[in-house]
């Protein structure tokens, strides 16, 4: 489940009367799982201080300030990695959903609706990238390919790409959509075509482009980059993008 950002609560923050469900994070199932209840600490912006609580069992509240006699301390306990809280148990409610320092980190709160809402977005995002790599001309399919499995998309039938590429769509749908909409995948592709086909050359130690035959050198790689992100910004200039029409014809 993903995690989405909440306002700061403040003592008087209205609560809504339901059953609530905690998980721990991670999809982990201990037998048993505890977490701390006492000994913590909440900056209340009203007060504008620190305020200790602390989880008990015979107590109206969880700030200690608040507390009248003496009180019973109470644990904190997951069970097969979940924890079920009524809606009669305000105050741990209140602590884990508000207050708890370990929340969203150790543990989350279920929240069907918004569980709902990201199967959806996914379910969706899912889709949209299968639709886009159905659609999609073998030279496409390729570059992309290239990027996950290097030159070995080069020996591949175009029904084993298809394959693959689909694969890919459906169980990485996010990184498969930034790579189709990169035009610069489609150049690095390109680019390493050229290379195997021998119409380039790039020098052992990657710093290098020159062309097949003549040995003249067409480029050099800057520092940091790798080489063939570095040839494919090259093919957009106005001299890359003439060696890049020559290349493709002989490609053909």
């Amino acid at each position: 489940m993903k995690n989405t950002k909440q306002a700061v609560p403040t003592a008087k923050t209205k609560w809504e009367l339901k059953d609530r469900i905690y998980t721990l994070v991670g999809n982990v199932s201990p037998l048993t799982y505890t977490i701390k209840s006492r000994n913590i600490f909440w900056f209340d912006p009203e007060r504008g201080m620190q305020r200790e609580m602390r989880y008990t069992s015979n107590q109206q509240s969880v700030f200690v300030d608040e507390f009248k006699g003496d009180a019973r301390l109470a644990h904190i306990t997951f069970e097969d990695g979940v924890l079920q809280v009524p809606k009669e148990n305000v105050i741990l409610q209140q602590l884990l959903s508000l207050y708890h320092p370990h929340k969203d980190t150790v543990y989350v709160e279920f929240d069907s609706v918004q569980e709902a809402i990201d199967d959806v977005e996914d379910i969706e995002l899912e889709i949209e990238a299968l639709n886009t790599a159905k659609n999609m001309d073998i030279d496409q399919v390729e570059a992309i390919l290239r990027v996950e499995l290097g030159s070995s998309v080069s020996t591949m039938s175009s029904k084993e790409l298809k394959r693959d590429v689909l694969l890919m769509a459906k169980d990485n749908p996010k990184l498969f959509l930034e790579l189709a909409e990169d035009d610069n995948v489609e150049l690095r592709n390109f680019g390493i075509k050229a290379v195997e086909a021998g119409i380039l050359e790039l020098s052992e130690d990657n710093r290098t482009f020159t062309m097949g035959k003549s040995k003249r050198k067409m480029m050099e790689v800057p520092f940091d980059e790798h080489p063939y992100s570095a040839l494919a910004a090259y093919f957009k200039t106005d001299e890359g993008l003439e060696i890049y029409k020559q290349i493709k014809k002989r490609l053909k």
